[in-house]
């Protein structure tokens, strides 16, 4: 550490015990060590501010790069102009997507709506909340494989 050796610590180390005595070497070493850890804060603040000062910079600089590059690409690409979009169907009247589709011609498939109940699984809903869900079907009869 700082290029010391131990002999020289040990001659600082004798020199302080004999000069400050021992007695108030514990006191002086405290305050020596209340310097230190200031001056470490104030170079940690200083360094921290340069940092940020040189990471500003940077996204200056990129900010400039993406703005040259936006604008090459809008010079390129010429606008197209704005569409209306259709209205969303209505889910408390029940419509679906494909009647909105035939109003406004915006999509060819039908699709139900958020909020709308499918029939198939409506049938197979439990009446009563902790009910399980019904396996029978109308489509799929049930078989009895035990026998």
């Amino acid at each position: 550490m700082f290029d010391i050796a131990p002999s020289e610590f040990l001659l600082v180390a004798v020199v302080a015990i004999v000069f400050i005595g021992p007695k108030d070497l514990p006191m002086a070493l405290r305050t020596a060590g209340r310097w230190i850890a200031r001056m470490r804060r104030v170079s940690n603040h200083f360094r921290s501010g340069i940092e940020t000062m040189i990471r500003e910079a940077e996204m200056e600089e990129l900010e400039r790069k993406w703005r040259e590059q936006n604008a090459e690409i809008m010079a390129a690409n010429p606008a197209v102009p704005e569409t209306t979009p259709a209205p969303l169907p209505d889910p408390a009247a029940g419509q679906t997507v494909a009647a909105a589709a035939d109003q406004h011609d915006a999509v060819p498939h039908a699709v139900p709506v958020l909020g709308s109940i499918d029939p198939v699984l409506a049938a197979h809903a439990p009446t009563e909340p902790d009910q399980p869900l019904s396996t029978e079907s109308a489509a799929v009869p049930h078989t009895d494989k035990s026998a």
